[in-house]
This record gives C-alpha cells, sequence and structure tokens, in this order.
C-alpha cells in the first residue's frame, strides 16, 4: 500500500558527493594561508580545476568534470585535460586563463604538440567552472523535484512494557485495533501496557491529513494560475498568509507525487530515436524579504528590494513538453554554512572555479587581511557590511543560472533514453 509522502530533504542523501579534497591538503591550506599572498595561494591549489569530482545517484557512480573544450569543431572537444609527458617541455591540452586581479578564467586550447595531420584545435576559450559546486547543484535538484515515504518513529509501548520489541506491522497479534481518529489514522492498543498510538493512514484512505479549509483548493489553485497577488488571494478566500504557503506547499508534494508516479516512470521505460531540447532562462523580480525584527524603515537600502531570480526551464521542441523547470536559487543554504566553508577550505585565497560555493552570490564569507594580504582594511569592512546584511534577510541564496542550467541538463541526460539528444538556447 502506497505511503503518506512527504518533501525530500538534504538529510534524505539521495545524492553522496566525495570531496575532491584531501584532509592532508586541508591542513596545507589552512598553514599556508596566513603565510602566503592571495595570488601565490590561489595559484598553489589551483589545480583543482582539472580534478574529478564523484558522486552516487541511484546505486551508480558517475564523475563530474566539466572543464573542458566546449567548441565542436575543435580536436580537444569534451577532452578532458592531458599533460604530453613524451613531448619536449611536457606542454598540457589546455591552459588557464584570465584577467589580472579579476575573479573571471577560462581555459584556452593549446595546440596539439604530437601531430600537425588532421582535425587541428582552434584556440578556443571556454569559462572555467566549479566541478564541486556543479556536483552540489546535481544534489540541490535532486532533493528539491523528489518526495519521500513519510515514516515517523512510532512509541508502540510504554517504557516499562515487556514486549517493546514489538509492532503492530510485524506481529499484530500482540496490539488491539481501537478504530480511526478524526484524520483516518488507524489506532494501535498494547496488549501489555495498553498505550495507544496513532498510525499514519494509507494515501488511499486519506488526501486531507493534517490540512484544514481543503474546500478552497479549487479556486486556491485557479486565482494563482491568474497570477493574483498573495495579499488579493487572502482576502478573497479569508485565510491567513501562513495558510496560503501551507497550502502552496501541499500543492507542489501533490504535483511531485504525481510526476512521479505518471511521468518518471514512463519516461524511464521509453526510448527516443532523437530529441530536440529548447533550454531556456524566465527571469522575475521577486520580493526581497527581511526576517522579523528587521522590518524598521533604517533598513530599507541595505539589500534590493526586488532581487532578479532566474527559473531555467527545459522543453521539446516539437510537443513543447516540459521536461523541468528549476528554480536558481537555494533555500537551503545559509550564510552560516558559508563562513564554515570558508573558514575550514580558506576559499576567501582561492580562484572562484577551485570554491565548494562558487554557483552562489555570496561564493565566500569575507575574513580580516592576513599579514600578507593585499586586500585594505577598509575593503574587508565593506564586503563584511554586504555580508552582514544579507543576514537579515530570508535564509537562502541566488544561484548563478549557469551552474543551475548545467546540472539541469546532468539530470535530464540521466532520466530520458535518447540515441541523439539537440539542446539549442531560447
Amino acid at each position: 500500500m502506497t505511503k503518506l509522502k512527504r518533501l525530500a530533504v538534504l538529510d534524505d542523501r539521495i545524492i553522496g558527493i566525495q570531496r575532491p579534497i584531501s584532509d592532508s591538503e586541508i591542513h596545507s591550506r589552512q598553514a599556508d594561508y596566513p603565510l602566503l599572498a592571495p595570488v601565490d595561494f590561489a595559484k598553489k591549489y589551483r589545480d583543482v580545476l582539472f580534478r574529478t569530482v564523484s558522486l552516487t545517484y541511484e546505486g551508480k557512480y558517475h564523475n563530474i568534470q566539466m572543464n573542458r573544450c566546449d567548441n565542436p569543431y575543435c580536436k580537444w572537444f569534451g577532452l578532458e585535460q592531458h599533460r604530453f609527458e613524451s613531448v619536449k617541455g611536457k606542454p598540457s591540452r589546455y591552459r588557464l586563463s584570465g584577467a589580472r586581479g579579476g575573479t573571471s578564467h577560462a581555459i584556452v586550447c593549446n595546440p596539439d604538440p604530437t601531430t600537425t595531420i588532421g582535425k587541428v584545435t582552434w584556440n578556443c576559450t571556454t569559462n572555467a567552472l566549479s566541478n564541486w559546486s556543479i556536483a552540489e547543484e546535481i544534489k540541490r535538484l535532486a532533493t528539491h523535484d523528489r518526495v519521500q515515504d513519510w515514516e515517523p518513529k512510532y512509541e508502540f509501548h510504554r517504557e516499562t512494557c515487556t514486549k517493546h520489541d514489538k509492532t503492530p506491522f510485524a506481529t499484530p497479534n500482540h496490539f488491539y485495533r481501537r478504530g480511526k481518529s478524526s484524520g483516518k489514522s488507524q489506532k494501535w492498543q498494547c496488549k501489555t501496557c495498553k498505550k495507544i498510538t496513532n498510525v499514519l493512514p494509507e494515501r488511499r484512505e486519506t488526501t486531507t491529513y493534517h490540512q484544514q479549509r481543503n474546500d478552497i483548493l479549487p479556486t486556491y489553485a485557479a486565482l494563482i494560475l491568474n497570477r493574483t497577488p498573495v495579499k488579493r488571494v487572502c482576502e478573497i478566500l479569508k485565510i491567513s498568509s501562513d495558510t496560503y504557503y501551507r497550502k502552496l506547499e501541499w500543492m507542489y508534494r501533490r504535483c511531485l507525487e504525481f510526476l512521479e508516479r505518471h511521468e518518471q516512470v514512463p519516461l524511464q521505460n521509453k526510448q527516443f530515436d532523437s530529441l530536440w531540447l529548447n533550454t531556456d532562462k524566465l527571469q522575475y523580480n521577486l520580493n526581497n524579504v527581511r526576517k522579523k525584527g528587521h522590518g524598521s524603515k533604517f533598513f530599507d537600502m541595505i539589500e534590493v528590494k526586488k532581487p532578479q531570480t532566474n527559473i531555467v526551464v527545459t522543453a521539446d521542441v516539437d510537443s513543447r513538453y516540459v521536461f523541468r523547470a528549476d528554480v536558481a536559487y537555494d533555500w537551503d543554504i545559509t550564510l552560516d554554512n558559508i563562513e564554515r566553508d570558508t573558514k575550514e577550505l580558506c576559499e576567501d585565497h582561492l580562484h572562484e572555479f577551485a570554491r565548494k560555493n562558487a554557483r552562489l552570490r555570496f561564493s565566500y564569507a569575507p575574513q580580516p587581511p592576513t599579514s600578507h594580504d593585499t586586500e585594505t582594511m577598509s575593503a574587508y569592512m565593506s564586503l563584511q557590511q554586504e555580508f552582514d546584511n544579507r543576514k537579515k534577510y530570508i535564509d537562502g541564496l541566488h544561484v548563478n543560472a549557469t551552474y543551475t542550467t548545467i546540472a539541469q541538463l546532468w539530470h535530464l541526460q540521466k532520466a530520458v533514453k535518447t540515441k541523439k539528444m539537440e539542446i539549442c538556447n531560447g
């Protein structure tokens, strides 16, 4: 029988990511951090650019390495970094390029040192990305579009009960059935200690568990589809804003359940000869909500009131079927997580492509300048003020849409079986 569902969370560990750096390298970074200038520090640990990140998903191992040539007419197209040990000077397939002092870097294709016959290289330039951060974005998307069975931990016995290891699922003869609650939960009573415990109903038994005012759902859904503002929906339906967002989460969960039953499984069993996909980015200016206690007029100008939020959508060109739509916003991350990673991995002195959180708006937390630092105290204070101002707003950070797009297409490649997949940008 099908159980009630809940939204998946990071603790479910749907995807496991293996750290691309060892404990010894972390200790080395922490030792070098106060001794080296930021430029020298970043140069020493830039080899992570071509380091593969491994992850486990649905029982299979996958390697993430996106820093390679993306020009299909180039000889090095799709090939990973390689050093030609047998050639004089030991040249590499790619070299790192970037503006001095800037955060944007790129990999450039070197000429083939082994032969000049056949296909040639074109001195191509490809943006350098953080493989670790791509893996983290893949993990985020895998978590946010999934539901899990709701399996709470039950206490069927009192502490002094001699049958504490018995459950009504395995040994129902040790329990009495005591009817059902108003929420259609089955009641079980231990024959020994007489403790009564309610068990969650099955999905076919109820669609309104922990839900009130379900009579408003048809009108509520129609208002949302017609882009009615939140306050106006609450006025029409006479509900609070808390009820509005709880209903919205309930509808989102039910939609994911529908997709799981009626679309994900058929897609896994269907083979396409070819697919033409269109990937586009929708941009919305949404309210930047302050936390409770920070709504004073003195905080009006500390952050953009309506920052731009991107939604990445991929659909089939012919049928217009939408395979995925993902919001480029991570609502599970907190600035405390960023601070912890920065201090542990010394990310403020690394190139952006070497950072774990390169995909996020704040990829590192500002740190006081070291004795060999080129950053001034005033520049540090300015960055720290901006970082602290963000803490006054709701948790979560915007994600670079490039990382969301790559993660989305990675999931599509695993979910859809096709001999040929062509992707065009809208």
